[in-house]
């Protein structure tokens, strides 16, 4: 078996025991509340190994178990210390997840119930209070809600539901060594994936497919071994900064989001995939009112912004620097072009932004024809337009595309413009990209090579001529002629016919004859 067999084969099991917990709170409550149970306590259990990890390592020449190195005072408070400074956090040995397996393994005689689980989660974030991780650990585990009554009447009962999933949790082969998967990782995107698709935009708005962001993360990631810092200002679940991260080396990542839930999801996922709390800088405000990162410059801008969101186009913004130079600002009833504006702001000299939006920044007029015109004509930043298929996203079937912008082109370089909405594997809720689509948008994109149907590179003068549209058929023609149709033969086909029926006709008042039937 190869190791991408067995990476499949561990992957499809890993599915089903998700699957199978979904299933036990599933009638409970809705897809997207108990993916929190489920992603929380994955979560939980994998702090709690990391805890357990690191304090081996700590006591590896004191040959004392961390229970008993607990008691004595002094070696406490100095593994108190030493984990705040290496993983930011602490769980003591009584409230590991592998403590409260035994307990709950201890059936009637153990002690496990939810208002412990409860206390182990607050003793996590109360360990970080006053340190340089306490924001990024303050309220990670809010959408948890271990006293619903969407799980049971009393404590017992909601006890017994969240015991049965801990146990499920604590069957999942976090660590392979003879493999190298991404367990965590993939548990964390299945849900996500699974129940965005079930639930529509209440889980779609923060998830991105992955070939998507594969495509944005190669794209700005394209010629460097090493990024010094990448941006996502609608960031969601963290997905698309973290796939930048496969792409390249990431030295930090910085975020923004709205929601408090996905906020939360995106500081899980962080910590999740082994990025340290010093690494990231992710931020739960409103970008475009309330941007939380001013002063900064990145290498690596990405983003899928909510689609023609409403926003407050306040006048007062025309001061802001992120808009003034152009003068205008997007429409209130479409904010695409306000975060890219936003993100040119916050894009380095020698940076790349790809950003996923809505077909309709490519050509509509008015303000937003005003702010396209600068980008392109005054500024000359955008360097790529690239069309979607329909019905890649989840809870949206509308067509999008990805603009790429940088700041470092020449005055003669060219714009390539790719129509890759044709090419796609249909699926049975949302169509997919393949490996094959995605290479060959990322190859015609680095050759900027003029494919026939498929890809255009196109002169800044080209561009104004088309007054600064950019509805890719104006550039990448994809018209097939339909095959000319032999109207003689057609003729000829169908007065053969109409002799065969004639033919038949006769025959059949032989019998009718014969059979004495008028």
């Amino acid at each position: 078996m190869t190791t991408s067999e067995k990476q499949r084969k561990q992957q499809a099991e890993l599915h089903k025991k998700l699957w199978d917990m979904a299933n036990d709170l599933r009638g409970q409550m809705e897809a997207y509340e108990f993916k929190n149970y489920i992603l929380s306590l994955i979560f939980y259990r994998y702090l709690s190994e990391k805890t357990e990890d690191r304090v081996a390592k700590l006591l590896e020449e004191d040959n004392v178990s961390y229970a008993d190195a607990w008691k004595d005072a002094e070696m406490k408070e100095a593994l108190i210390d030493e984990l705040l400074q290496q993983i930011g956090y602490v769980i003591e040995p009584k409230y590991l997840f592998s403590n409260l397996i035994q307990e709950i393994e201890k059936g009637e005689q153990g002690i496990f119930d939810t208002e412990m689980l409860q206390q182990a989660i607050n003793n996590v974030t109360e360990s970080t209070l006053g340190t340089d991780s306490q924001e990024d650990f303050q309220n990670l585990f809010d959408d948890m809600d271990l006293a619903s009554s969407r799980l049971g009447r009393d404590v017992k009962s909601r006890s017994k539901l969240i015991a049965k999933i801990m146990v499920s949790v604590n069957s999942i082969p976090f660590l392979h060594d003879d493999i190298d998967i991404d367990v965590l990782g993939d548990a964390y995107e299945y849900l996500i994936s699974q129940f965005a698709a079930n639930a529509g935009k209440k889980a779609g708005e923060f998830y991105t497919p992955q070939q998507v962001s594969r495509i944005l993360a190669k794209i700005v990631a394209h010629g460097k071994s090493d990024l010094k810092n990448v941006y996502d200002p609608t960031c969601g679940s963290g997905s698309l900064l973290l796939r930048v991260s496969k792409e390249t080396n990431v030295r930090k990542f910085y975020g923004q989001e709205l929601t408090s839930t996905t906020y939360n999801l995106a500081r899980m996922n962080m910590l999740l995939h082994d990025v340290s709390y010093q690494n990231f800088d992710i931020q739960n405000a409103d970008t475009l009112e309330e941007p939380h990162h001013k002063d900064m410059k990145f290498e690596a801008v990405v983003a899928n912004p909510p689609y023609s969101a409403k926003w407050s186009a306040d006048a007062k913004l025309l001061d802001d620097e992120r808009y003034s130079a152009y003068g205008r600002l997007a429409p209130k009833s479409k904010a695409d072009f306000a975060f890219v504006q936003h993100m040119i702001h916050h894009l380095d000299d020698n940076g790349t932004m790809a950003v996923v939006l809505p077909h309709g920044v490519l050509f509509r007029g008015a303000a937003e024809g005003v702010i396209r015109k600068y980008l392109i004509d005054d500024k000359n930043y955008l360097d790529a337009v690239i069309g979607l298929p329909a019905n890649v996203f989840f809870g949206t079937s509308i067509p999008t595309c990805i603009l790429v912008f940088k700041k470092c082109r020449e005055a003669g370089d060219n714009v390539i413009f790719i129509d890759g909405s044709n090419e796609f594997e249909k699926g049975k809720n949302q169509n997919n990209l393949t490996d094959e689509n995605v290479q060959k948008i990322i190859e015609t994109y680095v050759s900027r090579e003029t494919i026939d149907k498929y890809s255009y590179a196109a002169t800044l003068e080209e561009i104004k001529g088309n007054d600064y549209n950019l509805n890719i058929p104006r550039y990448v023609d994809t018209f097939e002629e339909e095959e000319s149709i032999d109207l003689e033969a057609v003729s000829a086909r169908l007065k053969e016919i109409d002799d065969d029926i004639a033919e038949i006709d006769v025959e059949l008042a032989k019998y009718f004859k014969e059979l004495g039937v008028s």
